[in-house]
């Protein structure tokens, strides 16, 4: 076995090499062009709203508000009233109030202790929205 140690020409002999390999270089800017193609229509969807424009004469529509007692007793803004005629003593206070006009646009809130039934929650909801009244609220109060 004949080993060479000096380091001269030789057979086997490596030259310089001055050119740069761009192999790699090329290989990153490839996998990076993907990576933007991939992720740059993600990044720009847009949603068209129709937003409205604001205007500073509109006021917010006040809601009236219906409360119902233990006892089984309906209060319109705190007057009473019954089941009956609650269509109309709703109608009646929104006129008072100003807020005259279609029934879908009024809100209506309704409140009840803890203890009123269900059924009658539910019937006095019923007769505001079989009268037309779209916008019923219930008031829920935190009683901790």
């Amino acid at each position: 076995m004949a080993a060479k140690l000096s380091g001269g020409g030789g057979r086997y002999a490596t030259r310089q090499n001055a050119d740069i390999n761009v192999t790699p270089f090329v290989d990153i800017l490839l996998v990076l062009l993907v990576i933007f193609m991939v992720a740059v229509p993600t990044a720009v969807t847009s949603i068209k709203l129709d937003m409205p424009l604001a205007s500073s004469q509109t006021t917010p529509i006040k809601p009236v508000a219906i409360a119902i007692q233990n006892s089984g007793a309906l209060f319109l803004s705190g007057q009473a009233t019954q089941l009956d005629t609650l269509a109309n003593d709703l109608s009646a206070r929104f006129k008072a109030n100003g807020q005259d006009g279609a029934r879908g646009d009024q809100r209506v809130m309704i409140s009840a202790q803890a203890d009123v039934p269900y059924e009658a929650l539910l019937s006095v909801i019923n007769v505001v929205h079989r009268s037309g009244w779209t916008k019923v609220g219930i008031v829920n109060e935190d009683l901790h």
